[in-house]
């Protein structure tokens, strides 16, 4: 048993914040704000922040296929020292997650070498190739929590829309990447001033809308569970409101990287900036933070894409996109709670209970009989990113040598300790 007191609760479930105790008992949240029972391990928060460990929706590992930008041993350890209990990983390996075999295999080879937890899409089609639908039967038996291609557009209409219609029937939740693939192929910024001067390739943020457009449509013909895993520009805002106000099954997400970053952040082609889709201007960032602030957009993840250093050293037409993120998203998100003024129960909202409760699981939340999966952290603490010292085998992160404020003091799975803050993390 583990009794913590002296602990500033944030309950994403209430909307509450306040110092209390918190009682674990056999893996699972047993009483909050109660004595300490006889034979418990007390242990004293400090006053520090104690708060749901965080649901990452979207992380690509290299497992299998590209083990040399990230195993599922390396993205676990980055996890729980980033406060990230429970991995929700993406179907673009190698092969990619299309049958039950290669579910299966991952998801023993998880259990086996990583300290959080970790579920698994499956892919929407097979080969994530677009042209025809994966076992989604089978593979929601296996274990599967969503379906979708990653950040592949599903470009065929027909097949989208028999796919939706088909796990309409099973219940099951589709995970679409908004982007019309016409428009989007090869952009890698958004169109715009400094898109011309820097003398890009560049997208319309209508390519979102239009995508968006498209995928809501198929979600009001077939009535299927839509999740939008990344909205990022303002002139999708309005279509996504529209959808929820007619009843229709959506929710959308949006990375850490299009909440906190703008298109000038690229500067002079810097590459661990380059993120798909590209990063938006200005306005769209504080559009889509209102979003968050309002719950329009429900779920916040770090979309973390490991890359290695030959995949990032080329002209940044050429390099691969995405950045990690797993160790960054808890530091970045506190960017919002300390310049854009969102509460700490409504950025955790984001984070853990409500990617929890669209995926059907049952952490999220510090409520009993919950799982004791949590985050010790202390939003103030003020430090500089190196990206070398990141436990992620890819060091491509965006805030390199970024001032960044909050850390996590220690992570909980079950009740267990699965990091401590040494003295070697300082």
């Amino acid at each position: 048993m583990l009794w913590f007191h002296n602990a500033r609760l944030i309950d994403p479930e209430t909307g509450t914040d306040h110092v209390g105790t918190l009682l674990v008992r056999d893996g699972a949240i047993a009483e909050r704000d109660g004595p300490c029972p006889d034979g418990a391990q007390a242990i004293d928060a400090g006053g520090k922040c104690l708060a749901p460990g965080i649901v990452d929706l979207g992380v690509q590992v290299g497992e299998p296929g590209a083990q040399h930008k990230e195993s599922l041993r390396t993205a676990g350890l980055a996890a729980a020292r980033g406060g990230v209990t429970t991995i929700i990983m993406r179907p673009d390996t190698s092969p990619a997650i299309d049958t039950p075999e290669v579910l299966e295999y991952v998801t023993r080879r998880a259990q086996a070498r990583t300290p959080v937890n970790i579920r698994a899409m499956a892919a929407l089609t097979r080969g994530r190739e677009g042209r025809e639908m994966a076992e989604i039967g089978l593979l929601l038996d296996a274990g599967a929590v969503a379906f979708g291609d990653g950040e592949r557009v599903l470009r065929d209409t027909r097949v989208f829309a028999r796919a939706m219609a088909y796990a309409r029937g099973l219940g099951a939740l589709i995970v679409g990447h908004p982007q019309d693939a016409g428009l989007s192929a090869g952009a890698c910024a958004t169109t715009g001033k400094f898109a011309s001067l820097k003398g890009l390739p560049a997208v319309s943020p209508m390519a979102e809308r239009m995508g968006l457009d498209r995928d809501l449509g198929l979600v009001e013909m077939t009535r299927a569970r839509y999740h939008a895993d990344q909205i990022t520009c303002a002139r999708a805002l309005p279509a996504l409101e529209r959808a929820k106000q007619n009843g229709l099954d959506v929710t959308a997400g949006i990375s850490i990287h299009h909440l906190t970053l703008n298109e000038f952040d690229v500067g002079d082609y810097r590459t661990f900036f380059k993120l798909t889709p590209p990063l938006r201007g200005e306005d769209d960032r504080r559009a889509v933070v209102e979003a968050v602030r309002e719950g329009l957009i429900d779920i916040i993840c770090s979309m973390h894409s490991p890359q290695d250093e030959e995949s990032k050293r080329l002209p940044f037409e050429e390099a691969a996109p995405g950045a990690v993120g797993l160790e960054t998203l808890l530091p970045a998100a506190m960017r919002l709670h300390h310049s854009e003024g969102l509460g700490l129960p409504q950025i955790w909202r984001a984070l853990a209970l409500n990617p929890a409760r669209r995926l059907g699981l049952a952490s999220g939340r510090l409520g009993e009989g919950a799982p004791a999966d949590l985050v010790l952290f202390d939003p103030e603490t003020p430090f500089v990113l190196d990206r070398f010292s990141l436990l992620s085998k890819s060091k491509n992160t965006p805030f390199d040598e970024a001032r960044m404020q909050g850390r996590v003091l220690a992570t909980y799975v079950a009740g267990r300790q699965v990091y401590p803050r040494g003295a070697d993390d300082a």
